[in-house]
């Protein structure tokens, strides 16, 4: 049953991809590859190196994101799952609490 449902998906998928090639709208232009910036022409290269404080800062903001959507669930859920699930909660932020005091240390937060 579970290589069944395998093949279908597979199948439906490459006809989802076929379908898509053929019956979607083409366009060999020469401007579609280029970066665009509020209908200004670029400058230069569009290739720029950004400084790494900036995907420190976001993959800070989606890991205490991500923490603000699983405690969610488990406030809900604290009555049912008891001093075990209040254990467990604790351990969890205090995990990224000391996440977020070592980014702190190391200066992930600090805008040069």
């Amino acid at each position: 049953m579970f290589v069944v449902a395998i093949l279908s998906a597979m199948f439906l998928v490459g006809i989802a991809l076929l379908l898509a090639k053929f019956l979607a709208p083409h366009s060999s232009n020469k401007l579609k590859g280029q970066a665009y910036e509020c209908g200004i022409p670029t400058r230069g290269t569009s290739w720029m190196q950004f400084r790494v404080g900036y995907y420190l800062f976001a993959i800070l903001y989606l890991v205490f994101d991500m923490e603000t959507v699983l405690l969610f669930p488990w406030a809900v859920t604290l009555r049912e799952t008891g001093i075990n699930g209040l254990i467990c909660l604790g351990f969890f932020v205090l995990i990224l609490t000391l996440g977020l005091v070592y980014a702190w240390k190391k200066g992930a937060l600090k805008w040069k």
